[in-house]
């Protein structure tokens, strides 16, 4: 018996997340049935997050245990023979059993897009937030700085989320202003439910003048999810890299 690891992107538009779910179409359901198609076996994946409807990745985790007789470093290639376009397999290598994507896990990146102009959202509503408001950027930027380091995080949580604690250490929360982009980039030692998508809710509100940058540690402190502000939606979010 071989473990796999693989890298993973996929356009996450038409699915229900990733996690496997009752009567749901997901990115999980999707792969497991391809490996199914390509061996002949029910192979079981684990992946390095649960991201949610409508989320992409760029850089997902996943690994299995197969019998399969196809050569590590080729398998990937085979995988996406069966695989619908939406999802790719970057690249596959053979692993140590022991290895856990999720658990082994010491850092990831998420990266947020935010589109300013009213002209194109025809085309990319389903990848980015596509938001023409006027916005403080000087003030958004200001507010990135104010989450990284090692806090709690309980206030940008969603309800539902089984964690023991809810301390993160963010290493970078930063912002940029590209052409029609707003870019967010995020990257800590683990995320909460929602965490990343909270962050950038919570930003844009004071881009909008409803949360002062001064207030973002008051919320912090608060450990209450009504402190900080509204959630940003799936579709401009990005899992661009796990590091192990």
């Amino acid at each position: 018996m071989r473990k796999i690891k693989m890298i993973v992107e996929y356009d996450g538009s038409n699915y229900h997340g990733f996690q496997s779910q009752k009567n749901a179409h997901t990115i999980q359901d999707t792969i497991e049935n391809a490996l199914y198609k390509l061996t002949g076996h029910k192979i079981p994946i684990i992946s390095a997050g649960r991201t949610d409807r409508g989320v992409h990745a760029l850089g997902q985790v996943i690994a299995f245990e197969t019998e399969a007789k196809i050569p590590s470093d080729k398998f990937y290639l085979a995988l996406n023979s069966v695989l619908p376009e939406d999802i790719r397999i970057l690249n596959s290598k053979e692993v140590e059993t022991d290895f856990h994507p999720r658990f082994q896990a010491i850092k990831k990146q998420y990266s947020y897009y935010i589109y300013t102009k009213d002209s194109g959202k025809t085309f990319l509503r389903k990848f980015a937030w596509c938001n023409s408001e006027p916005l403080n950027i000087d003030d958004m930027i200001k507010a990135c700085k104010q989450f990284e380091g090692r806090h709690n995080f309980l206030s940008f949580c969603s309800s539902g989320s089984s964690v023991k604690t809810f301390e993160r250490t963010i290493e970078v929360c930063q912002l940029q202003q590209k052409n029609a982009y707003l870019k967010f980039d995020i990257k800590a030692n683990g995320f909460l439910y929602n965490m990343a998508r909270i962050i950038v809710g919570t930003v844009v509100d004071v881009g909008r003048g409803k949360i002062k940058v001064n207030d973002i540690n008051d919320i912090i402190k608060a450990r209450d999810r009504n402190a900080a502000g509204s959630t940003a939606p799936p579709q401009g979010l990005y899992l661009m890299y796990v590091e192990y």
